[in-house]
């Protein structure tokens, strides 16, 4: 790649990570859900298709001849619901907006290689998925490597890796006023990532069964069975809220 192509790749990846960081919103449904029975029969929170607009597989295809403006539409789209998708898996709103800016910019250098053959939800919520657990596994070794230094053996021998259980009451416990919603995103950050990511797909994304099975790449059985898993766990850590 010769410099002159290296510096408009550059500046095509910093537009759309310009374009990503003009997000600024969250769905209104973390403003509305006040009680854990809410989220196994939340509303979908899903767009209302226009017959007459463009798909997402030709905008994806003029993308890949260099339409700036098909790739702006794709952004528009999606942006809110993968910020907001993101940050309900990660609970950290900054760090969602970066990681929403590297799905788009993944999707943009993967063009070329994109298939039609599975729906272009199905497949950005795919990369942003593997993001956010990416993300959460690098925090889970940081606070182990954080842990490990304060249990050398008193022989002299090199430390143990050591990963106690948090038996600590959920922070939200100190504040049993505020309000429930946020106690429900602290409740769903505490999920493991396996069970975060399908009951946020199906409980507030809206997702079927089919397209969560697309976007985790597995069984629908598996995913019926870790909602399901991942309901009963909610429910448990909300008692002190219901």
């Amino acid at each position: 790649m010769d410099t002159v192509t290296t510096i408009e790749s550059a500046a095509n990846i910093t537009k759309i990570r310009t374009l990503v960081s003009a997000c600024k919103s969250l769905p209104a449904l973390m403003d509305t859900v006040t009680t854990i029975e809410n989220l196994p029969f939340a509303a979908a929170l899903r767009s209302e298709v226009v017959a007459t607009r463009t798909s997402d597989h030709a905008l994806l295809e003029a993308t890949r001849v260099g339409d700036e403006d098909a790739f702006a539409e794709l952004v528009s789209r999606y942006k809110n619901q993968i910020t907001s998708y993101i940050y309900r898996m990660t609970n950290d709103y900054d760090g969602a907006v970066d990681l929403a800016q590297e799905t788009f910019v993944r999707v943009y250098r993967a063009a070329e290689r994109y298939q039609t053959s599975y729906a272009f939800s199905t497949y950005i919520y795919r990369i942003a998925t593997n993001l956010a657990i990416s993300e959460l596994r690098k925090r889970k070794r940081r606070k182990l490597v954080s842990l490990t230094g304060f249990f050398q053996s008193r022989d002299g021998a090199e430390p143990q890796e050591f990963n106690p259980a948090d038996d600590r009451p959920l922070p939200d416990r100190e504040l049993v006023d505020a309000e429930r919603r946020n106690a429900i995103a602290r409740a769903i950050s505490t999920l493991p990532e396996k069970y975060r990511a399908p009951l946020i797909l199906r409980d507030v994304d809206g997702r079927t069964y089919e397209e969560i099975a697309g976007i985790l790449q597995t069984s629908e059985g598996t995913v019926k069975s870790r909602i399901s898993r991942a309901r009963g766990f909610l429910r448990e850590k909300m008692k002190a809220y219901i």
